[in-house]
């Protein structure tokens, strides 16, 4: 079947020169493991078997994608085509010119009733240079057959605190976000009142001390596919990553491991094209996004990882793992069962304060 008759756009249509004429390598920046795994499988290589001259480059340095673009850009060396960045990122990045500001509507398909992308998107458009992807959560793993636990299992984020209930090495992200949120409501701060407090010196020093209680039993991960490594190996007892990685390790490889949703940190992830690049690459990384982000590839990304689609059109369309069998919906962060105490992620707070936080952030972790 080609892309014509399931109602795609393809290179060719928007006259972009990627065909049989010439071909083109595109460097696709992501996060790796089972999350990049799953991108493949339900737009990458589907659109490479449609566009036999079109062939992506992997790289998994989406977590310093910032600071690799400032220094891109500073050299006049923009290498990477297409960049998939969290919102707070991606904000950044739009407002120091660093990312493309983009007409949703313009090249991403409307839904299939017709509804126009920016509609279908909705509020989940946070930055005129962002074409979001995913809905995900930052939520906790652990080990479910701990000996010093007694049987206890924790039940709240605060059990990351307890290491006199729950012993153990525990893994954090080696960044600010959701660390000093999870720390300040664990200091007895409401999730809702957290960034008013982090406002302030004394909030990110009070957060900052709380890290300090279990700092010395702390493992810091940099990559999303640290934590559930180290869970499998028994490294760690507890520790923070995406949901969908720990869905594939307590789903895919049945490791005797357990979720706790308790205060996930929901976000969005997303694209944005990087400024610097030729007219023809531009072109050639939109007709790509008009595939992947389509209502039926977001909706088919979910069959591989329990990550919730963008597009509100893909929503009905998730159905089961296509390995696996199993009904994704229950396994979303957005699922009545594992929302009701949510961290809601604040990105224009992030955007305006986070190179300030990070460098009081990397001060602490030196010490």
């Amino acid at each position: 079947m080609t892309l014509a008759k399931i109602g795609v756009v393809t290179a060719g249509a928007l006259g972009v020169s990627v065909g049989a004429a010439s071909a083109i390598d595109l460097t696709v920046i992501s996060w790796g493991g089972a999350y990049s795994q799953s991108q493949i499988n339900a737009y990458h290589d589907p659109y490479m078997a449609e566009n036999p001259d079109v062939k992506f480059i992997y790289d998994e340095s989406a977590a310093e994608a910032v600071a690799k673009l400032r220094a891109m850009n500073e050299a006049k060396n923009v290498t990477w085509d297409l960049v998939d960045a969290v919102a707070a990122d991606a904000i950044r990045l739009c407002d120091e010119g660093l990312a493309l500001e983009v007409d949703h509507d313009s090249f991403l398909a409307p839904a299939p009733d017709g509804t126009p992308a920016s509609e279908d998107f909705g509020d989940l458009i946070v930055s005129d240079c962002f074409v979001p992807q995913i809905v995900y959560s930052t939520t906790f793993g652990y080990r479910t057959d701990v000996a010093e636990w007694d049987g206890r299992v924790p039940t709240t984020v605060c059990d990351v605190f307890d290491l006199e209930n729950f012993p153990g090495r525990r893994s954090l992200e080696k960044r600010p976000i959701n660390n000093v949120e999870w720390a300040l409501h664990c200091d007895g701060v409401p999730l809702n009142e957290v960034y008013d407090v982090l406002s302030t010196s004394e909030g990110l020093d009070r957060a900052l001390a709380k890290l300090d209680t279990i700092k010395d039993s702390v493992v810091w991960w940099s990559a999303g596919a640290d934590t559930p490594q180290l869970l499998a190996d028994g490294e760690i007892v507890i520790g923070s990553t995406y949901n969908g990685r720990l869905f594939n390790l307590i789903e895919v490889t049945k490791a005797p491991v357990a979720m706790l949703w308790d205060a996930q940190a929901f976000d969005l992830d997303g694209w944005i094209i990087p400024s610097g690049l030729s007219d023809e690459r531009v072109e050639a990384v939109k007709a790509f996004l008009t595939y992947a982000t389509d209502t039926q590839r977001l909706a088919d990304q979910a069959k591989w990882i329990s990550y919730g689609p963008a597009r509100m059109s893909s929503a009905p369309l998730v159905g089961q793992h296509i390995e696996l069998g199993v009904d994704m919906g229950p396994h979303m962060p957005t699922a009545p069962a594992n929302s009701q105490n949510v961290l809601i992620y604040d990105y224009l707070w992030w955007a305006d304060y986070r190179d300030d936080v990070d460098q009081k952030f990397q001060a602490w972790l030196a010490k």
